[in-house]
This record gives structure tokens, sequence and C-alpha cells, in this order.
């Protein structure tokens, strides 16, 4: 049976102890109760040995709940593993790998390792489906500001120059999604957008010409920011103006900075609990759970798993 729990305190009498969290995840993984052998496939050949661990009757080779998950490999127990995602899902501004390791009692290189694990499971796509209805979009840039670093390490940037890219679309009242992009460029934008924008929806955007394609496949609709229009009717992009302001808050408050290779994971783990604030849609929306945001995670960690050589770019 699932364990559900609205804080740390509850969270930590639902977990006492290793086999508390194995039960638990056992249950979210294989919810029919149909084991499936990671090493053969096979489902249901098996039997439960006696330190919690399984073995399969046809291939003959020892398993556990954590194998083809971030958790394989892992000598980071289980419980400290659950207290990681409860605390990277339950935070709105994420947690530093500093803090985790201090919280859990690991080392800051492996509370590193720990959470870009877990936002490399937030990265499975489970809101395949193309936005629809009003769909706000729009473009940040992430960097340094010279005016907060050292003089010895400071250099002239003009405008977005040196910064990176972030690419975001959101429905008026729903799903979002982002991504860090390499450039503006036309051939970079009109796929990602295709690919996640129903055809035919709304669009709302601001007068930059990187949008200027979009009427030919869209209702798009602009307000002109240069001109001092930030609102004209129910055309904005305050929305998706305010998702830019929430991840850049989020980058200067907890992480300070952020290298361009793990970009992507850090706005997949900031779209992950932006998308599980609330479920359902118009009166019937209702709060997420603290459980209910930590199983989602735990059910996407399966054929997740990055291992350091590859996360560092070190990979043969």
């Amino acid at each position: 049976m699932l364990k559900s729990f609205k804080n740390l305190s509850d969270f930590h009498a639902a977990f006492p102890d290793e086999s508390a969290c194995i039960d638990h995840f056992r249950a979210l993984r294989w919810p029919d109760g149909d084991i499936a052998c990671p090493h053969c496939g096979v489902i249901g050949t098996h039997y439960r040995l006696a330190d919690n661990t399984h073995k399969c009757r046809d291939c003959r080779r020892k398993f556990t709940v954590r194998n083809g998950t971030i958790f394989e490999d892992s000598k980071v127990p289980l419980r400290k593993w659950f207290i990681a995602i409860f605390l990277a899902t339950a935070h709105k501004k994420g947690i530093s790998s500093c803090q985790l390791a201090r919280d859990i009692g690991v080392t800051q290189k492996t509370a590193w390792f720990m959470l870009h694990r877990i936002r490399n499971a937030a990265m499975t796509p489970e809101f395949n489906a193309p936005l629809t209805g009003t769909v706000e979009i729009d473009e940040a840039f992430v960097g340094p500001r010279p005016k907060f670093q050292h003089p010895n390490k400071r250099v002239r940037i003009r405008g977005s120059q040196g910064k990176k890219i972030v690419f975001g679309m959101i429905e008026r009242g729903g799903r979002l999604k982002v991504a860090h992009v390499p450039d503006r460029k036309l051939p970079t934008v009109i796929p990602l957008v295709i690919a996640n924008v129903k055809r035919g929806s709304r669009v709302h955007t601001d007068e930059s010409s990187v949008h200027s394609w979009m009427s030919s496949t869209y209702a798009h609709d602009l307000v002109t920011h240069k001109l001092g229009e930030y609102v004209r009717g129910d055309v904005t992009t305050n929305t998706i103006e305010g998702v830019f302001s929430h991840f850049k808050r989020t980058l200067t408050g907890t992480y300070h900075k952020v290298s361009a290779a793990h970009l992507d994971r850090y706005l997949q783990m900031f779209a992950f609990r932006w998308n599980r604030r609330t479920r359902g849609n118009g009166k019937a929306k209702i709060v997420v759970t603290e459980s209910e945001r930590v199983n989602d995670l735990l059910r996407m960690t399966n054929g997740r798993r990055i291992d350091y050589k590859t996360l560092i770019g070190k990979a043969n």
C-alpha cells in the first residue's frame, strides 16, 4: 500500500527505515504485482529472498527494486534518496547540492550526482501531448551579470552576449514546456514550436521577429513591448514572463550559476514542479500534495539512470 504524507514530519513517520522505502517503491514500480526481471524481461518468474531482493527463476540472476532505475549502483540508502526527492520536489526553488549534503549526511559531490540523476528522471516527457487553447510563447536570457562579478573576472557583456537562451511555452491556466536552445534562429524555433503547440491554437508572443512566421500556422496575436504595451484585452505574455522571473530567482537564490551542459536538466526539474502545483481544469483543480509529487517522480525513475562519466562529459 502506498504511503501518503503532507510534510517532512509525516514523511519520516511513513518511511521509518529502508524496508519501508523498498516496499513503497516496489508498489509504485510494479503496481499490478507482476514483477519483471530487469535482466531477461520475463514477468512473474521470480521469488523473493530473505534480504528483500529477488531472483529470477528463468535466467537465475538476482535483482533488486533498484535495478534499471536512477538508484542502480548507488551505495546511498534508498531512504536518503527518498528524502532527496522529497526536498527537490517540495521546495519551490529546488535545493542546492551543498544544502542537500548537509541535510542527508553525504558529501557535496554525492549530493550533486544524486540531484542530477533526479533531474534526469524529471526530464521524462510525460507531457507529450501538444499544448492547446491559448499558448504564450517567449524566450529569456540567463547568465552572468558583470556588476556582480569579481573585478578580475569581469567581462564586458552587451545585451544577450554570453548568456544562455531559454525558450518557454505555456498554456493559459495549463502546462508549461521549457527548453535550452542554442540560438533564436528560425530553423531552431519553428520545429520546437510545431512539435509542442497544436496547430491552429491561439498563440500570444511579443513583437520579436523570431515569431513573425506564426500567423501561417496559428491564430497569432502579439503585444508590442517597445511601445510600452504589455496587455491588450486578453492578449499578453505575462504568464510566461512570470515563469522566467521565477526561474531566474531560482538560479540566483539557490544555485547561483548553472553551466550550459546541465541547464536543460534544471529547466525540466523546474517544469516538473510547476506542472504539479495543481491537477485538473477550471473549478475542478485541486492542489497536488507532497506525496503525489514524490510518487510521480519515483514512477519516472525507471530507465533514466545516468552515470557520472556521462554527466561530466567524460564518457568513453
